[in-house]
């Protein structure tokens, strides 16, 4: 078990130094550089823009930049903003709880739902039932998120006026009560969750449908059911308990999802996450912070996965004893 967790922190570390040196490499190479912007700025001089590149070292070469840049960041400096000269990690901060919240509660509807639906739809095969859910599982595959997002904002935020459409909290917050205040945030992540949970819900509840009705049909619940044993207990207890061990894997692979589309649903909904600030961020070329993000995105991804293949050695006992 120590040898295979060990394994798995190894392989984070390496990956993620990987990772740590590709995003660097890619965000120097492309097109357009941080003074490019100052080029909109009349007032701005040619010396301005020089003072600039020597006070950031963008004339350093790059394999040097890379090595301070991976030095700081051990002690968790990721330099200054070049937009507004703040640490970028403060500015990170102030967003990631948002974010977090964002995508955990995402997750929450995907496997709460997913599972619930799959396992619905694959008791009550081919019944009308399971139609239904088929119907708005493919609905969900096949609809563009952006579009939908923008239909559901225009439906029930312009038309109907029941929800907001932007932002993380009203104007007025400040002076509402407790209640009114938790009731406002619920409003205004309504939309960016269930929206960002939908293409996974769709797939997962698809997944556990086909993995249930693999187990259901096979000949140890068939054993059971001709025993006598209770439908309920050979649907959670038997056949459930075999369909959990991929799911777990399922996890892993739906964070990157999650976090990468977050850059598309904080944009659209204005909403004040990592998403939106590294959307800002590649817009003006502010390199220290779109690095930043980028490398905590990384990081909360190979987090995800490592947690998922730890609880894979716990539910699978096979893989312990490799």
């Amino acid at each position: 078990m120590l040898k295979i967790i060990l394994q798995r922190v190894f392989a984070f570390i390496i990956t993620f130094i990987g990772i740590s040196f590709v995003t660097f490499l890619v965000i120097n190479i492309s097109p357009g550089k941080p003074q490019d912007v100052l080029e909109f700025n009349a007032k701005i001089s040619y010396e301005a823009k020089e003072k600039l590149i020597k006070l950031y070292e963008l004339d350093v070469p790059l394999h040097i930049r890379y090595i301070k840049w991976f030095k700081r960041f051990i002690m968790l400096d990721f330099g200054n903003s070049f937009k507004d000269d703040r640490p970028v990690i403060k500015k990170i901060l102030e967003r990631l709880p948002a974010t977090l919240l964002l995508n955990v509660l995402s997750l929450s509807l995907i496997f709460i739902f997913g599972i619930l639906f799959g396992i619905i739809s694959a008791v009550y095969k081919n019944k009308f039932i399971d139609k239904v859910i088929s119907f708005f599982v493919f609905l969900g595959y096949s609809l563009p998120k952006y579009w939908l997002a923008i239909i559901c904002m225009i439906i029930f935020g312009i038309k109907l006026k029941l929800l907001p459409i932007s932002g993380f909290r009203s104007v007025n917050f400040e002076y509402l009560s407790m209640s009114e205040k938790i009731l406002d945030i619920i409003k205004h992540l309504i939309l960016p969750v269930s929206i960002s949970a939908l293409g996974g819900l769709a797939g997962l509840t698809r997944y556990i449908r086909g993995s249930m009705i693999e187990q259901l049909n096979s000949e140890y619940i068939r054993f059971a059911i001709a025993k006598g044993t209770k439908k309920n207990k050979v649907v959670f207890y038997h056949a459930f308990k075999n369909v959990l061990i991929p799911v777990v894997t399922i996890l892993g692979l739906s964070l990157p999802e999650l976090i990468g589309g977050g850059f598309i649903f904080e944009t659209i909904f204005a909403y004040p996450g990592m998403g939106r600030l590294g959307y800002e961020a590649i817009m003006s070329r502010d390199y220290p912070l779109i690095m930043g993000i980028s490398v905590i995105t990384a990081f909360l991804t190979l987090l995800g996965n490592f947690i998922a293949d730890i609880l894979y050695v716990y539910v699978d006992p096979r893989v312990r004893y490799k």
